[in-house]
């Protein structure tokens, strides 16, 4: 467990396959790719301490938590399916991830609660890179496709630059064809306090004119928006577009520069 700290940020990469676990631009699915630098590659260490130690682990993208499922995997793939979820109750087991180390080296093994292990797929095929849950009890085998080398990522001090919004010729038009979420907001004070609430249809993705649509509601100059994936999901920075399904999402918003912000840990994915 010693490579997992909590609030810290990690890589997983496949021993196997030498990729990282990428959180989905769908918001929902997880698969293996070799870009390192990559926000999509980082995940947040969420330690829960119950009758024992778990890692969760949420994405630095989107928020979510990482869950295996009880439906079966893709074809072509080991096992059960893997993606994101909300942390939505107290106590999920599906988000619920048990470390232990490997036979050899530093890599680890993660375990689910009810004793699946995450595992890399496509060892013979190479197109196959996506990821699943494994119940050890079918097969008795530890495949040294569940090896897991972790990464730490260091924090920045800064948040890193939004991506720019795509160029519109005609943003008035196009905009208002472009699909529609509502977005659940509450802003919070200089010292991370809840206070008032609110709700606004937004079109599209980028995470740039969300900032601004909100800057101007709120009436501020400078924001910092997180996204909270459930009741207990803990607020993850939000620094990329939203992604590609239109699903509510949920948002603390406070001003930039207070003591709530400097809470907010930023990883420096291009670190080396």
């Amino acid at each position: 467990m010693d490579q997992f700290q909590d609030g810290h940020h990690v890589r997983l990469r496949s021993r196997e396959r030498g990729m990282y676990l990428h959180a989905d631009e769908d918001g929902h699915g997880v698969f293996l790719h070799h870009r390192r630098a990559s926000m999509n590659a980082a995940w947040v260490v969420h330690l829960y301490h119950g009758h024992a130690e778990y890692v969760l682990l949420h994405s630095a993208a989107y928020g979510r938590y990482l869950a295996a499922t009880d439906a079966p995997a893709p074809l072509g793939h080991r096992g059960l399916r893997v993606e994101l979820r909300d942390y939505a109750q107290p106590e999920v087991q599906a988000i619920m991830w048990k470390a232990d180390g490997a036979d050899s080296g530093n890599d680890v093994l993660l375990w689910q609660f009810t004793g699946r292990c995450l595992r890399a797929n496509g060892r013979y095929l190479s197109w196959n890179n996506g990821v699943s849950a494994e119940d050890i009890e079918d097969t008795y085998i530890v495949s040294t496709m569940m090896h897991w080398v972790v990464e730490p990522i260091p924090a920045m001090e800064d948040m890193p630059p939004l991506p720019r919004p795509t160029g519109l010729l005609f943003p008035g038009i196009l905009t208002a064809l472009l699909p529609s979420r509502l977005i659940v907001y509450v802003r919070a004070g200089a010292d991370g306090t809840r206070m008032n609430h609110g709700a606004l249809v937004f079109r599209g993705r980028s995470v740039v004119r969300l900032r601004k649509k909100l800057m101007r509601r709120l009436d501020v100059s400078d924001l910092v928006m997180c996204v909270e994936a459930g009741t207990f999901g803990r607020p993850t920075p939000l620094v990329v577009d939203l992604p590609r399904s239109v699903r509510d999402l949920h948002i603390v918003v406070f001003a930039a520069g207070t003591p709530a912000h400097a809470e907010v840990r930023y990883p420096d994915v291009d670190a080396v």
